[in-house]
């Protein structure tokens, strides 16, 4: 089957500098996958993620690793065969901790598969030994009995069958000695690497809390920055009303120069008029002395209006004297009317009786 992915998630990749050990090196210069993978034929289990075409995580999976948890959204873990403290920065708290779990359980695959290797070499290992304590006997025998061509000249066909198997416990015991060296270098590199492993950790644990260090001293700034924009924000508060109170002022003050050109207008005016007064006094004292004569003329005209009312009324009390005489001869006049009526309708009568 070879290798198949078990786990996906995203994440910024970071790597330690190499030079300083203390500052993080971005390997992506944005959120990649990162992978779990399972090798079913070595038994084996890497983290691996890809940036295009550029490997930055190549990372194998040993019970000896550890992920640690900086921050909320930050973990990290030592490779000592690469040589290197990866990083990776992740988008939530949540894909962190599922990333941290799957790493648990990785590694105690990897420490279950590591055992039963252990075992197996154990195994083998002690068969080894337990040929190796009956090849002396087997040899002891045969410095007794004689050496290989007198025993098999002497012993038969019984004899040469002992001596293969005597050959093939050889090549087993050669072959586990052999294992046993590689295990020893193999037990010795591991113990390098833990060394390794245990002075990045150191390193990284130093790290962190000179981290823990600059996030306060970053935190104390930050909160002195935040009270200067406070600071700030209130001047700029203060600055604003000033302005508002300076627009209505210049408001104010261009209202106040139109007012002023008002009045200066109406002043140059009045001066018009200032140089026309003495005109106009000479006008009024003119139309004074008019008035006067004309109230003069109206005095003496009331007087002869009062002479003509009394001259009307004298007039008018006469024309009812007349008009009572006239009414009085109108009546004596229709009384002769009407005697001459009288008298004409008598000499009618008096013709005609003749």
């Amino acid at each position: 089957m070879g290798e198949q992915p078990i786990f996906t998630t995203r994440a910024h990749v970071f790597q330690i500098d190499p030079t300083t050990k203390k500052n993080w090196v971005p390997a992506s210069k944005q959120a990649v996958t990162v992978s779990y993978f399972y090798d079913s034929t070595r038994n084996s289990y890497r983290i691996i993620s890809v940036d295009g075409s550029k490997v930055i995580i190549n990372s194998t999976i040993t019970p000896n690793m550890t992920f640690t948890k900086t921050s909320q959204k930050f973990g990290q873990w030592a490779d000592s065969r690469a040589n290197t403290v990866f990083g990776l920065g992740f988008a939530s708290e949540q894909q962190l901790a599922k990333f941290a779990e799957k790493f648990q359980e990785v590694k105690e695959a990897a420490k279950l598969a590591r055992d039963k290797s252990q075992e197996k070499m154990e195994t083998s290992s002690n068969n080894s030994q337990e040929s190796g304590r009956e090849t002396p006997s087997s040899t002891q025998a045969s410095s007794i009995n004689g050496t290989d061509d007198e025993k098999i000249s002497h012993g038969g066909p019984e004899t040469a069958v002992l001596m293969s198997e005597n050959d093939k416990l050889k090549t087993t015991v050669e072959q586990s000695n052999t294992n046993a060296k590689k295990l020893e270098t193999e037990l010795q590199t591991l113990r390098d690497s833990n060394a390794r492993l245990v002075d990045a950790l150191t390193e990284s644990s130093a790290n962190v809390e000179m981290w823990k260090k600059q996030l306060s001293t970053c935190k104390e700034e930050s909160d002195t920055l935040r009270e200067k924009i406070a600071e700030l924000e209130s001047q700029c508060e203060k600055a604003n009303v000033e302005k508002e109170r300076n627009s209505k002022l210049t408001v104010r003050v261009q209202e106040l120069e139109m007012e002023l050109q008002d009045k200066e207008q109406e002043l140059e005016n009045l001066r018009k008029q200032a140089e026309i007064i003495p005109q106009l006094m000479a006008e009024c004292e003119s139309i004074t002395e008019k008035l006067q004569a004309a109230e003069v003329k109206n005095k003496d005209l009331e007087d002869r209006i009062e002479g003509l009312q009394a001259d009307i009324e004298d007039s008018q009390s006469k024309q009812g004297n007349v008009k009572g005489e006239l009414k009085k001869f109108m009546d004596v006049l229709d009384g002769k009317i009407d005697e001459l009526h009288e008298f004409r309708q008598g000499l009618s009568k008096l013709g005609v009786d003749n």
